[in-house]
């Protein structure tokens, strides 16, 4: 039997050509698989949510801060100057002016973008005039003297100042006040005339009680006497410490609406010291909360002079 070898080599090159080609499809076939695999996994994760910039964790839409490392997804730009903004500020700090349309700015509820009046607390868009140092503002309380604008604010801030703490505040103010109009004993020869003027007066009102009828006249103590400027710079520091100390206890916590906690903070502020408001986005001190960007992540109000630091970062403008 005669074998024919070319022939059969031939058939099998054939044979190895074809293998090669199917193999060759296949991979092909697999990678366009694959690619369309990731494209498709991609479009899965992309509709999930947004990669932090920082560390690559996925986000949900519109997250303003990375759930995994804490770092902001990204900034905007203030409509009005250009200034950079963090994504969730609703207030400009360069330009002060008040840049979200999907919120009003006194009560905090959305808004379509084409109300004149808020639906839900009937303010105007546009800012009210503070009737007291006719000072335009885009809050509930006057940046400049604290004066409540609407009728929320107005109810806010007799509940707050009905407190015992807020009470308490008022008295510390209110001494404080009282002793910084106080005129302090310059010398020990004024001390000296001071008592002299103190028992002469306690002489006149025992001889008019006697010649009243009175048999044992009582002298009432005098309320107050004049202190040495030590002595009366000692006891004006003790009531600040003691104001600074409760100004720390009702220190605001962060909350989700940025005009409520604006709201709160000024219906608690006390009068009768200088104060100013550290927030805790910079850690920067503004006159008020109206002043801050993202008065959200909550703050304080602290006494100027006590802290070291008396520059405001805004404001007044």
């Amino acid at each position: 039997m005669t074998i024919d070898v070319n022939r059969n080599m031939s058939t099998d090159r054939g044979q190895k050509d074809v293998f090669q080609k199917v193999e060759t499809s296949a991979e092909y076939v697999s990678e366009k698989q694959a690619l369309k695999a990731d494209s498709s996994e991609e479009k899965i994760m992309a509709a999930a949510g947004v990669a932090c910039p920082h560390c690559g964790a996925m986000n949900e839409a519109g997250a303003a801060y990375c759930a995994s490392c804490g770092q902001q997804m990204g900034v905007t730009v203030c409509p009005n100057c250009g200034s950079e903004l963090d994504i969730d500020a609703d207030f400009c700090e360069t330009c002060h002016r008040y840049i979200r349309t999907d919120r009003c700015s006194f009560c905090g509820n959305p808004l379509t973008g084409q109300e004149a009046f808020c639906p839900e607390c009937g303010n105007p868009r546009g800012g009210i005039v503070c009737p007291t140092c006719h000072t335009l503002n885009d809050f509930a309380f006057c940046k400049r003297c604290g004066t409540a604008l609407t009728e929320e604010a107005r109810i806010i801030m007799e509940k707050v100042r009905a407190t015992p703490e807020y009470l308490e505040m008022s008295r510390l103010t209110k001494e404080y006040d009282e002793l910084s109009m106080e005129l302090p004993c310059g010398s020990e020869r004024e001390m000296a005339r001071d008592e002299e003027n103190d028992r002469l007066r306690e002489r006149v009102l025992w001889l008019l009680a006697q010649d009243a009828g009175a048999e044992t006249p009582v002298i009432p103590e005098k309320t107050k006497k004049r202190m040495s400027k030590e002595k009366l710079r000692e006891k004006k520091e003790q009531l600040l410490d003691r104001l600074s100390e409760m100004l720390e206890k009702l220190a605001i916590p962060p909350a989700a609406s940025p005009a409520k906690v604006r709201n709160y903070a000024m219906a608690s502020k006390p009068m009768g010291v200088r104060l100013a408001w550290m927030c805790n986005y910079k850690g920067a001190m503004h006159s008020s909360p109206c002043g801050c960007a993202k008065p959200q992540l909550g703050g304080k109000w602290i006494i100027l002079g006590k802290n070291g630091k008396e520059t405001l970062v805004d404001d007044n403008k």
